[in-house]
């Protein structure tokens, strides 16, 4: 269904791109995991990437971010290309909040602790300052209570939301989750999306690895679903989820939403049908 969380005056109308990806090849060895991915992303926009695991989802993640070199194509943000070992890349990484499966906490400190540490240590801003700011944060993804825990105390959904608000530390202009709910216990992956939900009402641009299916329908702007190494579909989630044009996106949705009628489905995952909708 169509994106109903943000306003029609939204940043997403702009014409001007803050991500460009043109011709993305990434290989790991003598294995191509990325073909040639091209796409772009606009301010305010949430778009989605979706597709069976290994397909090079997360690994596009980590290219934008410059953890990753690339063998081919660039990747451009906010008019910057991003290249890994470059000097620049530091201050991209800035701008880019990124979070991850597992959290990437530090246990030894309290969650207050863990979200003040870059902007005071990177920023330069007051421990006073970043502290104050960090239970806003806290006040936002409703874990004020938690702020003096340490990670080991906090259930997996707390951590993760810690995790989120430590990204939003560091005003990012661009927030990347990959998979952020794929470790969590059920009970706690509804407290993690309804906090995603409110960014993007916020009208903040995001790019989500996801399996949770309903949360990109509503929430999604773009969907993309990704095989082999390929955009093999890109569109709005309803489209995509309910009336997909190639044959390997309608097998995975049902895969997806519908197990048994997968049960019938005979593709290879591995292979990508020859009418690639977007490349």
């Amino acid at each position: 269904m169509p994106n109903n969380l943000k306003s029609p005056n939204d940043a997403a109308a702009q014409d001007e791109p803050i991500l460009k990806v043109e011709g993305l090849v990434k290989r790991f060895g003598d294995t191509t995991v990325i073909k040639e991915l091209s796409f772009e992303v606009q301010p305010g926009q949430v778009v989605v990437l979706v597709g069976p695991s290994g397909t090079g989802k997360s690994t596009f993640l980590r290219c934008v971010n410059g953890l990753e070199d690339i063998q081919g194509g660039k990747i451009i943000f906010e008019g910057e290309e991003v290249k890994a070992r470059h000097s620049n890349i530091t201050a991209i990484r800035r701008r880019i909040g990124m979070i991850f499966q597992n959290f990437n906490l530090y246990p030894h400190l309290t969650a207050v602790e863990n979200v003040t540490l870059a902007p005071v240590k990177v920023l330069k801003e007051s421990p006073e300052s970043a502290k104050e700011r960090a239970m806003e944060l806290f006040r936002k993804v409703r874990l004020e209570h938690r702020a003096t825990a340490y990670p080991g105390e906090m259930s997996g959904g707390e951590q993760q939301r810690v995790a989120i608000a430590r990204a939003l530390a560091m005003n990012p202009a661009l927030m990347m989750f990959d998979e952020p709910t794929s470790a969590l216990d059920p009970e706690t992956v509804g407290d993690v999306l309804a906090v995603m939900e409110e960014l993007a009402a916020e009208g903040r641009t995001m790019l989500v690895v996801t399996h949770e299916m309903a949360f990109a329908d509503h929430v999604g702007d773009r969907m993309l679903f990704m095989d082999g190494g390929y955009v093999v579909e890109d569109g709005p989630p309803s489209e995509l989820l309910n009336n997909p044009k190639n044959d390997r996106t309608r097998q995975f949705v049902n895969s997806v939403l519908k197990p048994e009628a997968a049960m019938k489905g005979t593709a290879d995952s591995s292979e990508v049908p020859p009418n690639i909708a977007a490349r």
